[in-house]
């Protein structure tokens, strides 16, 4: 029997400031453009969960040295641009799509061959869209089937990666990053257009290592960094609160009744804050106060009370910076008044599961009759009677979080393999214990 938390009904609201973890997207490129400096960076806030952790072990095993002074903390000491090494044995990206996509971009031009493996949900991940740019660089890269799926072997190219003008056919940031990280070492500028823009993180964070980057409209534009002291690690990096993390309690305080919120230095990056123009839209109540910006980031404190929601409809161009928070948006659908309609969000069937079978199965189960698939997409009907059930999370942290704040906007839920949120947020279920108590 696989192990089951059970969620109780927050029938009394939630009342606190929830600590939302350090950014995940961040926290991995941070580790990763840290350990192409030459200089120890200091990266505070740091998101210490499983996926994080896989992106950390792989620049390990590349050569980067990576200590852990403090909680939260990490000290990345480089040995300059062209400084990684040939790894000993195979190198393992765990669960982590992030960690294997972009280190492709990384690992493509490097002058040694390696091989990286994953766990079951990765390994069924398909990982063509990255390999055809790359490949149109010049990178040599193997992957299993027709679907280039894990094991997956990187060959040196023998030369210089070429420059490519790349227009992508999808908005996707792990895409996109994979072959602007590649254009740190090829002979002439990388372009990446999308059909809509998707987060920016890598090319803020580039930028803030010295790199010369442009950005026009759909397209990013990286120049090849041709001197080591041209790519300057800073001293310190700290990672803003990461806001798909935040979005549960945002869903959260909106319905369950009673509650009021307040999440402090959430990164509000406009490239990520999706789910808080839905949640506007669904008449969500909800204050963005103390905007700053760190490090080139936005960030800022998000309080959130509880409110009368109506159903709103949800498109493709707006699925870039929301994509990760359909799961917890469908929690907040269940409760509006009206349908919600989601359209545009096929990049959903192939996360750590099918989120969109998954969710209208699991969610179902506590919601009969309220969802229909869709193959982009979904139709959820909400205010309709929702039940306590035995759901699974199917080995996906954001489903099981998302179970769970149904779960205790509703009668409860008893959810199998609830340790899937150690991928992202290994703390969640004691912030949800804290703040139903509180």
């Amino acid at each position: 029997m696989s192990e089951m938390k059970i969620i109780a009904p927050a029938v009394h609201g939630w009342r606190g400031e929830p600590v939302i973890p350090g950014d995940k997207s961040m926290s991995h490129r941070s580790v990763m453009l840290a350990g192409l400096g030459s200089t120890p960076v200091h990266i505070k806030n740091f998101l210490h969960a499983a996926d994080c952790l896989s992106t950390v072990g792989v620049m390990r095993a590349l050569g980067v040295r990576v200590e852990f002074p403090a909680d939260g903390e990490l000290v990345v000491t480089g040995r300059g641009l062209h400084g990684l090494s040939e790894p000993a044995s195979v190198l393992d990206a765990g669960n982590s799509g992030t960690t294997l996509r972009l280190m492709m971009g990384l690992l493509a031009p490097q002058p040694f061959f390696l091989t990286f493996t994953g766990d079951a949900s990765l390994s069924r991940r398909p990982m063509g869209r990255v390999l055809l740019p790359l490949g149109q660089m010049g990178a040599r890269i193997y992957g299993r089937n027709d679907n280039n799926n894990l094991p997956l072997s990187i060959v040196p190219a023998g030369k210089k990666l070429c420059g490519i003008s790349y227009d992508s056919p999808v908005a996707s940031a792990q895409v996109k990053s994979a072959i602007l990280l590649a254009g740190l070492y090829t002979d002439a500028p990388t372009s990446v257009t999308e059909p809509f823009v998707s987060r920016d993180h890598t090319e803020r964070m580039l930028a803030g290592f010295g790199v010369r980057v442009e950005r026009e409209g759909c397209t990013a534009r990286v120049y090849p960094v041709t001197r080591e002291e041209d790519y300057i690690a800073p001293e310190e990096i700290t990672v803003p609160g990461d806001i798909s993390s935040a979005a549960y309690f945002l869903v959260g305080g909106s319905i369950i009744k009673g509650s009021r919120l307040l999440l402090k230095n959430v990164g509000i990056n406009l490239t990520r804050t999706g789910i808080l123009d839905v949640l506007a839209q669904m008449g969500a109540h909800i204050a963005v106060k103390n905007e700053r910006t760190s490090g080139g980031e936005a960030l800022a404190d998000i309080s959130v009370e509880t409110a009368e929601l109506h159903g709103v409809r949800v498109g493709a161009e707006i699925m870039p910076r929301l994509v990760d928070e359909i799961p917890i948006l469908a929690a907040a659908a269940l409760f509006a008044e009206g349908d919600t309609v989601i359209t545009g969000a096929g990049e959903l069937r192939v996360k750590e599961t099918d989120r969109l079978r998954a969710i209208a199965d699991e969610f179902g189960k506590m919601a009969p009759g309220s969802i229909e698939e869709l193959e982009d997409g979904l139709i959820i009907r909400g205010k309709r009677p929702i039940c306590k059930a035995r759901v699974h999370s199917r080995g996906d942290h954001r489903m099981a979080m998302s179970l769970a704040v149904l779960g205790a906007a509703a009668d409860g839920a008893e959810i199998e393999e609830p340790d899937s949120v150690q991928i992202s947020y290994p703390a969640f279920f004691e912030q949800l214990d804290r703040l139903a108590g509180a």
